[in-house]
């Protein structure tokens, strides 16, 4: 029995040596400088989505479709929608400045930055001074605010609903505008995005591991 329980043993320390992300069949890639490059630009691009307010853009694409009569707006439908841009490109700047925090339990504390340090909103723990001054506001939150918001407005233009609403007879030059602007946010902020990542991990945006 004793010999079983050791064998047992050094098997599990085995297979806890083994990486979990390793494919023993799948020859090691060899890749040159710009194959390098080009496989970095890819996964910046993958975590793209983790950086953008998907929380808020799922309410405003459920609440679009209500709030503008399914494009056919009135003048209390336009100010509705209105209003529900307005609101969701405010909670798109604002989620930008929410930042999230384990204590010694590991138990998930958010905050807001301030630009003395974190600000936990539920008041459940108070940071260290030197701990706080980590999670202060920096230009790159500003930077951020900004090109979530032009994401979102890029999101908007394509709604139909939305467009119907504000534009119900739009000309030529207003159509081919409103095609080619928010493709053209989409990939400046894309480029942005990947070129100066955040580090904060606030409401509705994935958890820090650490």
């Amino acid at each position: 029995m004793d010999i079983n329980l050791e064998i047992d043993d050094d098997s599990k320390n085995d297979e806890q040596k083994v990486p979990l992300l390793r494919n023993a069949e799948v020859p090691e890639a060899e890749r040159s400088l710009v194959q390098k490059a080009i496989s970095s630009t890819f996964q910046s691009t993958a975590h793209l989505a983790n950086l953008l307010p998907t929380g808020t853009v799922l309410a405003f694409q459920l609440l679009s479709p209500i709030f503008t009569n399914v494009g056919n707006c009135d003048s209390v439908s336009k100010s509705m929608t209105s209003v529900l841009v307005s609101l969701c490109g405010a909670s798109c700047f604002l989620l930008n400045f929410t930042d999230s925090i384990r204590d010694s339990k590991g138990n998930i504390c958010y905050g807001f930055a301030t630009f003395k340090g974190l600000w936990v909103i539920d008041g459940s723990t108070k940071l260290p001074p030197q701990v706080a001054a980590k999670y202060r506001i920096k230009f790159i939150d500003f930077m951020h605010a900004v090109m979530s918001i032009l994401v979102f407005a890029a999101i908007a233009l394509f709604d139909q609903n939305v467009v119907n609403c504000f534009f119900p007879e739009p000309s030529k030059e207003i159509q081919e505008i409103l095609t080619a602007l928010p493709v053209a946010i989409g990939v400046f902020c894309s480029m942005l995005f990947v070129a100066f990542p955040t580090e904060r991990h606030g409401i509705g945006f994935p958890l820090s591991t650490s």
